[in-house]
Formats: structure tokens, C-alpha cells, sequence
């Protein structure tokens, strides 16, 4: 196999977080008298950044998107962060690849504490070797800065024996950023056309799909 690091994002890869994040950016723009009633309009917000969102989408300033993540944050930790569900398949999936001895990893741009604590409501911590995402300040924040922490931290030297598993451009950005390939779930909140826009080395429909292109390449 030539894969030996297999690195997962969160959400829209392992879990479906829309209702959590959505209703957190729902509750935080409300702080600004910005009413978003339609949940699905705010489906950009999973996966990238939080801070480059506020800024791309509502036109905030980086002071004002800062002040949303705490706003954001508010909900998130209360209620958001549960509002969740694991993938179907997902669990399995873990369980064949963990017998396989590959080393799993999550490399998410959410904080790195919150990330755990769902990994561990839904059961799912114990099948990964580390968990590294942003920091809670702001910083390591995108994807390809944290897919290269874990490059250096777990000392791999041969970037070919790793891909990353996500479902937005950004995962497979910060992917090529690294020399890493990607692998972009269709199943999540990206279309086939952004990942492959974003140069995704592969591109699979569903968990099963995505099993058979880890162990086949």
C-alpha cells in the first residue's frame, strides 16, 4: 500500500455538522443584526476557516470576524458541537483501516479542543493516533499549515505516503501546498466541480468508494 498516514477532516468528511455550525453562525450574526433564517445559505461556513468566512462572506473586518468566532463560539460550545452526526459507514471504515496498521489522523481547521471532544461524544477518538487542528487564538488556521504541523511533528519523510481525506477545496489545496495527494469525498459539502477545481487527486462518491482508493493506491 503506498499510503501509511491517512489524514481525515472533520466535518463534512467524518461527521455531517451542518445543523451545529450553521445554527453557531446563525446565533453570531444575529450579534450584528444580521438575520439568516434559512440554514442552508450559511452551508459555505463548513470547513474553511471561520475567521476567512465572516471576511469573505458578511465582509467583516479582522477585528469583526474575531469578535464572531467568540460569538460563534458561544453556541458552538453550548449546543453546536453535538447538533452532529457521524457519516454512515464511517466507523467501519476506521475499524478496517486501523486493522490495516495505517496511522490515522484528523487534520481539521477547527480548534483542536473542540475537534476532540466530538471525536470522543461520538466514540470515534480512541481509532485515531493524534488529533491536530487550530489553535484556539486563530493561529494554524488553514489547512495547509496544519496538514504541515503534522508532517513535522509526526516526522514523516516521504510525503507520498500520505494523502488527505476532505470535502473542500481547502483540503485539497492544502494538500498540494504539502506534496500530498488528496483524496475529495463527494459525500460532504463540496461539489465535484470545486474539488476538482482544487486539483483533488481522486474523487469518490461514498465511504465505501473511499476505502477501496486508500488501500488500492
Amino acid at each position: 500500500m503506498k499510503y501509511k498516514y491517512i489524514l481525515f477532516d472533520l466535518d463534512g468528511t467524518l461527521t455531517d455538522s451542518k445543523e451545529g455550525i450553521t445554527r453557531s453562525v446563525q446565533y453570531a450574526l444575529r450579534k450584528y443584526n444580521i438575520v439568516v433564517e434559512n440554514l442552508d445559505l450559511l452551508e459555505n461556513f463548513i470547513g474553511p476557516p471561520l475567521k476567512d468566512s465572516f471576511m469573505e462572506y458578511y465582509g467583516f473586518s479582522e477585528k469583526q470576524a474575531f469578535q464572531a468566532i467568540e460569538y460563534y463560539r458561544q453556541y458552538f460550545e453550548e449546543k453546536g458541537m453535538f447538533e452532529n452526526k457521524v457519516y454512515e459507514n464511517i466507523e467501519s471504515l476506521l475499524q478496517k483501516l486501523k486493522k490495516l496498521g495505517l496511522n490515522l489522523i484528523v487534520a481539521t481547521s477547527k480548534p483542536t479542543a473542540f475537534a476532540e471532544k466530538i471525536l470522543r461524544h461520538f466514540n470515534l477518538y480512541t481509532y485515531f493516533d493524534i488529533v491536530i487542528g487550530s489553535n484556539l487564538d486563530g493561529t494554524r488556521g488553514k489547512k495547509g499549515e496544519v496538514i504541515r504541523y503534522i508532517i513535522d511533528k509526526c516526522n514523516i519523510d516521504n510525503s507520498q505516503e500520505v494523502v488527505m481525506v476532505g470535502d473542500r477545496r481547502h483540503d485539497a489545496i492544502g494538500a498540494g501546498e504539502n506534496g500530498v495527494d488528496c483524496i475529495g469525498v463527494a459525500y460532504g459539502y463540496g461539489s465535484v466541480e470545486e474539488l476538482r477545481n482544487a486539483k483533488a487527486t481522486y474523487i469518490v462518491h461514498n465511504v465505501e468508494e473511499l476505502f477501496k482508493r486508500i488501500i488500492s493506491s
